[in-house]
């Protein structure tokens, strides 16, 4: 809980650091990064910090002379593939709740700006007191890296943000594999149609 917490700070203490300012490529506006991914990311941290005393469970109705429990143990590595258009935030829902839950990590950074926040990201985990090895960084092209994770047999999870096309990709690696869980959020691009009665088309 304490490292979580500390985490949560340093992120914020370090927001500057995080600016596409400083990563050219993201074509992502500052402001977004300062008021809604590196503060939401952050808040996320701290609530899952919070959580890890408070997951509990029910044991069922059992005889009074039967040994009945609930034993919760990590999955072990989850490989977390994240998009581009909320780096730190979509990082953190992944991440966040696997090490609150005791699992280590593997975040595919397939993008060049992407992959100097996630080296942050880990870098900072650090320095908040977490233990080396826990919070990895998977270097390489996207279609490398996270096949390389989703082929993995000591990976035991992915969690996937991306296309619906690659998202199918993943069901296949677990299923070439270690049949591991897989969780995915797939969609597309939001298009805009836009019609002739538009008054002007450099409107922005």
């Amino acid at each position: 809980m304490a490292i979580m917490a500390a985490y949560s700070r340093l992120l914020e203490e370090n927001t500057e650091r995080f600016l596409p300012a400083r990563y050219p490529g993201m074509g992502k506006p500052i402001t977004d990064m300062v008021t809604i991914d590196v503060p939401a990311a952050a808040r996320n941290f701290a609530y899952f910090g919070e959580l890890i005393d408070k997951i509990d469970g029910a044991v069922t109705s059992t005889a009074a002379d039967a040994f009945h429990y609930i034993l919760r143990e990590p999955l072990g590595v989850v490989g977390c593939i994240v998009p581009w258009n909320y780096p730190l935030l979509m990082a953190a829902w992944k991440v966040a709740p696997a090490l609150a839950a005791g699992n280590s990590v593997g975040v595919e950074a397939g993008r060049t700006n992407r992959r100097c926040q996630d080296l942050l990201m880990a870098q900072l985990f650090i320095e908040a007191g977490g233990p080396p090895g826990v919070f990895n960084v998977v270097n390489g092209l996207g279609e490398v890296a996270g096949a390389a994770l989703a082929l993995h047999n000591d990976v035991a999870k992915i969690a996937f943000t991306g296309s619906t096309e690659i998202g199918k990709q993943m069901l296949i690696y677990a299923g070439q594999s270690n049949m591991k869980r897989v969780s995915l959020e797939c969609g597309g691009k939001t298009p805009q149609i836009i019609l002739a009665d538009l008054p002007d088309l450099d409107t922005r």
